[in-house]
C-alpha cells in the first residue's frame, strides 16, 4: 500500500425548493430523490475533480470526517 495514491473530490449540491430543507435529516439518497423525482430542482458540481492528496493530507481529511484513517490508509505499516 506504500505506492497507493489518494484522491479528494468535493461535490457541491444545490437544491432549490418551495420549503426549507433540514439538512441534518437528509441522506444523499433523499437529496437524489428530491432533485430527480421530487418537487425540487438541483444541480451537482464536482470541484476539485480527483485532486491527488498526500497520505498525510488524507489522514487529516479522514479524521475531520470522523473516519478512522486506517479505513483508506491501512495500518501503520501501510497494509
Amino acid at each position: 500500500m506504500a505506492d497507493a495514491k489518494f484522491y479528494r473530490t468535493v461535490f457541491h449540491v444545490e437544491v432549490l425548493s418551495n420549503e426549507p430543507l433540514v439538512c441534518d435529516e437528509l441522506s444523499l439518497t433523499d437529496v437524489d430523490y428530491l432533485i430527480t423525482e421530487g418537487d425540487c430542482s438541483g444541480v451537482i458540481k464536482c470541484e476539485p475533480e480527483n485532486e491527488e492528496v498526500t497520505r498525510e493530507a488524507m489522514a487529516v481529511l479522514l479524521a475531520a470526517q470522523g473516519s478512522d484513517p486506517a479505513f483508506l490508509l491501512g495500518d501503520e505499516e501501510g497494509e
